[in-house]
């Protein structure tokens, strides 16, 4: 049973009086090449984003504002985190279904992605997901 690793990724913090800077660099700082960016606002109180996996890209989410809770699942485990802070990453792998919950008023949610928008790279079932990893359970 493969166990599921929650892998945060400390984003460097330059401090500045007139306000800070944080920074991500594809293959230095992000483990993987950069193809697209995107970011979640104006989540309605109660409302859920995510609910679906990746056959081959990988993510990392940051929350630039407020916060959300971000719960992985590999099919055997299901861990949630926090997200809070505007230098930490979470990274998502490739075959991990995810939901993006608990959004704070005023939350920005900012995604780095490996690949371009690829509609054939979505898993939007949550059975059709287990079936393609080839969870038993």
């Amino acid at each position: 049973m493969p166990t599921l690793d929650i892998n945060i990724i400390e984003l460097p913090r330059v401090s500045d009086p007139r306000g800070n800077l944080t920074f991500a660099e594809e293959q230095q700082l992000v483990p993987f090449d950069i193809k697209r960016a995107y970011w979640v606002y104006d989540v309605p109180a109660g409302e859920s984003r995510g609910g679906h996996a990746h056959k081959r890209l990988q993510q990392l989410v940051i929350a630039v504002n407020g916060s959300f809770t971000v719960t992985l699942d590999n099919g055997y485990e299901r861990r949630s985190v926090l997200l809070n802070h505007p230098w930490q990453g979470l990274v998502i792998d490739v075959n991990t279904w995810r939901t993006l919950d608990d959004f704070s008023s005023g939350a920005v949610c900012l995604v780095l992605a490996s690949e371009h928008y690829d509609e054939d790279d979505y898993i939007y079932d949550y059975d059709e997901f287990l079936k393609y990893i080839g969870c038993t359970r």
